[in-house]
Order: structure tokens, then sequence, then C-alpha cells
């Protein structure tokens, strides 16, 4: 896919080399940004990595003015795995953080999103339309069905988060059949303020834009925060029903699913 700008394209990886620029800018923004730290990292080479990496389909955003052979054309990244290859790994990233039993047995199709970054040149403009739009595109070619991953909040101090934390559980939880809970080991409550006593602008405001844009879809959260040390964040397990998309929303899929037949 071309984007309207020349200089940028959207499109899968493809080579070894497409990985390492997806990982260079994950080093970019998840380690050297954010803090973040892991037992797979390279930070002699600036890669952030991990065993998943090798199951999943990378979307990249590359911008073609920035020098591949050096591993800066990849400006913006969502990594994708599909239900059938987690389910021939054994698991997903996220069962290391939460209960995903309500998802696996629904028995429907499954993707989970993760590893989402843009570089820091290129927020406010149009990439994280143009990788939501390549998302579309790769959810319907793989008829998704509920669409799930953990976003996180920056930092590990949940009394600072207990605003935008207790709003998504008060506001977003999840439906019964879809809740999935946080496990035991670094779970942390999300209900801190009762209801009648939270700011919702204040929360909102505070809340990351990914997360936000999760929420615009329809999304719901999962049960209960999980508390990344290594990775300096607070994570939430976000789902999305695209059955129970927003109608705005919806209509974007089904315009494109109109396109592609």
């Amino acid at each position: 896919m071309i984007a309207d700008d020349p200089h940028l394209e959207l499109r899968l990886a493809s080579s070894e080399r497409d990985l390492r620029a997806a990982q260079r800018l994950r080093y970019t923004v998840f380690v050297e940004e954010l803090g973040g730290d892991g037992a797979m990292i390279d930070h002699e080479t600036r890669l952030e990595c991990d065993e998943f990496d090798g199951l999943c389909d990378h979307l990249l955003l590359i911008d073609r003015r920035r020098d591949a052979s050096a591993l800066e054309d990849v400006v913006g990244v969502y990594r994708l795995l599909p239900g059938d290859r987690a389910a021939r790994a054994g698991r997903f990233y996220c069962d290391s953080e939460y209960d995903l039993g309500p998802l696996r047995e629904s028995g429907r199709r499954l993707l989970e999103l993760g590893r989402s970054c843009v570089h820091p040149d290129f927020r406010g403009g149009s990439a994280v339309f143009l990788l939501w739009s390549g998302l579309a595109d790769y959810v319907l070619a793989q008829e998704t069905e509920l669409l799930f991953g953990v976003a996180s909040f920056h930092g590990t101090n949940v009394t600072a988060l207990a605003e935008p934390l207790s709003h998504l559980h008060a506001s977003h939880l999840a439906p019964e059949d879809l809740r999935v809970r946080v496990r035991p080991e670094c779970g942390q409550r999300m209900d801190l303020i009762a209801p009648e006593r939270i700011d919702r602008r204040a929360a909102m405001l505070s809340m990351p834009p990914l997360i936000k844009a999760y929420l615009r879809l329809g999304g719901f959260v999962g049960e209960g925060a999980w508390v990344d040390r290594a990775f300096n964040t607070t994570d939430v397990c976000l789902v999305m029903d695209t059955a129970r998309m927003s109608a705005k929303h919806r209509d974007l899929y089904t315009r494109r699913a109109a396109a592609v037949e």
C-alpha cells in the first residue's frame, strides 16, 4: 500500500532486514525513550527482540527517504499474531500477563496486536492512521473476529495512574464472555477510585493515545492491570469484537471489504 505521501510505504516485513529495522524502531521507542528492558534486548546492536518475533507478521510503515542500510527507514510498526500460529506455539504473548480463557473458549478467530510504536518524528501526523488502515486490511484478509493485546501506560506508579485505570474499569470493562483477567503474580486492581469520584476529563487526558484509539473503536479492557517493572509500564489488556464495533468504524471495515471483493 502506498500512502498519499509518495515517500511512505505500508507493507508487511518480508526479510530478516525488515525485522531488524522494526526491532531497531522498537528499541528507539521502548528502550531509549521509555526506559524498558528485557532478557532478549540487544543493547549492543540496539534491537528490541523477544521470542515471539519469528511467529508474527510485522506491519511496517517505511519512509523511503531514510537510510535503509542503517535500519532507519521503518518509522511505524505493528506486530500481529494470528490465533492459528499462537496455537501451534502453545501461547500468545499476553498469556504471560492475562488469563485468555474467555477468548479461546469463544471459538472465534483471534488476532493478538502488540509492539505498536511510531518514531517520534512521525507522531501527530498520518502515521497512526496509515498503520490502522493497514491493520484493517490485515483483519479482513485473516477474517479476524476478536482483536486483543496489551497497551501500556508509561511507568509503574499505580497511585499516579489511579484516575485513568479506575475510569477504564468503571466505564470500559469487557462483557463477562470476553473478560480476560490479570494473572496474580504482578496483577493490580484497577477500581482504585469510586466511580462517582472519578474525574472523567482528567482520566481521558492522561490516557495514552493508543488506548483512546482502541476505546473509540469500541474496545473493552480486561479486569486488572499488569505492572511490568522490567519494561517500566503498567499494562491493560484491550479486546475488540469486530461484531460490536462502533458503527463509524464498522463502516470503515465494510467499505474495505467491498473494495476487495
